[in-house]
């Protein structure tokens, strides 16, 4: 018995000579081991959550305004929506500048709806604030509804040239997306708010 208490002792002192006890190793170990293997589980779960390549490309887009003559409309796409983007003339100007807002359901001057300095371009969503459906208006020959704007066929609701609601169960105007002008002849629809 002496021996096995002799043989423990010297097991016990050689394990502690170096400083760490073989237990405290096994435990940093195992510890270091679990956590590695969190991290290794996680990991692709965080990667599933990034929003996916295509969505990432489609955060702006960029459009050349340079052919859209006075008077004239395009629509063209933005996060898988319809946008129109349109050229006002002086006269459509005059005509939304003359509006009251005391008129309007959701009153909102032309000035809240371009850019400074820019007020001959509008830039609004594709969607009928109703049920969301594509209003007419954006195209060549289409029928802009009794105020010359966009006119959503399915349940008769009518935008004026600045994209207000005027008549029809839409509540709301067409919604103005974030975009900026980042050359004079281009316009940049998301990502932030420019010039």
């Amino acid at each position: 018995m002496a021996t096995e208490a002799q043989s423990a002792a010297g097991s016990q002192d050689t394990a502690t000579e170096g400083g760490v006890r073989r237990r405290d190793f096994l435990n940093v170990a195992a510890v270091s081991f679990a956590g590695v293997g969190a991290v290794a589980a996680v990991a692709p779960l965080l990667v599933q959550m990034a929003p996916p390549a295509d969505v990432l490309a489609l955060a702006t887009t960029e459009v050349d305004i340079s052919k859209i003559q006075p008077g004239q409309a395009i629509k063209t796409s933005w996060r898988k929506q319809p946008v129109f983007i349109r050229n006002l003339t002086p006269a459509e100007i005059k005509a939304a500048n003359a509006v009251p807002l005391s008129e309007l359901r959701d009153p909102q001057s032309l000035a809240d709806r371009t850019k400074p300095g820019k007020a001959n371009w509008l830039i609004t969503l594709g969607v009928c604030t109703h049920l969301g459906c594509v209003p007419l208006g954006a195209g060549e020959g289409e029928n802009r509804g009794p105020y010359g704007g966009y006119f959503c066929p399915c349940h008769g609701s009518a935008y004026d040239t600045a994209a207000r609601i005027r008549s029809g169960p839409a509540p709301l105007n067409l919604q103005v997306p974030e975009y900026s002008f980042i050359s004079p002849t281009t316009v940049q629809i998301g990502g932030g708010k420019g010039k």
